[in-house]
């Protein structure tokens, strides 16, 4: 591949090389933020994947193991996931280790284990007290009607 020209620096061959332009900007490798857990040590990427931001979208939408495991695997390494549920990780564990391990990843040092776990906890305390808003909420419009008092029995409320 030829190299850059002073006419137009950011194509080589008609064409924009994104590999040239990162390979000029490249800055020292950062090592990312190292976590123990259940007797394993776990280096963190030193800036989140690609990967892992396209998965939680998808997670967010998604309960699948499969999706939960990619999105893991992207942080912690492939085997992560089953040495952790071999080792009974609770959910709280893991919202906590994620919460820490994201924002240790965007400003090293940012979170502590208790400060991510204290987190946690106000937002599940907040869930149960009705404050946390809901995922998916409808949408507020005029208020209902009240039911007409029929012989039928009551239904789930689903429209068909």
């Amino acid at each position: 591949m030829s190299e850059y020209t002073d006419d137009n620096l950011d194509q080589v061959d008609g064409v924009a090389d994104f590999d040239a332009f990162f390979a000029e900007e490249a800055e020292p490798e950062k090592r990312g933020v190292p976590l123990r857990l259940y007797g394993r040590t776990y280096t963190l990427p030193a800036a989140l994947p690609a990967l892992f931001t396209l998965l939680l979208q998808r997670v967010r939408d998604s309960a699948r193991p499969e999706d939960i495991r990619r999105l893991l695997a992207a942080l912690f390494g492939a085997d992560a996931p089953d040495h952790w549920t071999e080792n009974g990780m609770s959910d709280r564990r893991l919202a906590i280790v994620l919460a820490w391990a994201i924002a240790n990843i965007a400003a090293p040092g940012s979170v502590s284990m208790e400060r991510a776990a204290e987190l946690y906890d106000e937002r599940e305390q907040a869930k149960a007290a009705g404050k946390a808003p809901a995922r998916k909420t409808p949408a507020k419009g005029k208020p209902r009607a009240k039911a007409k008092a029929t012989a039928k029995p009551r239904s789930s409320g689903k429209r068909s």
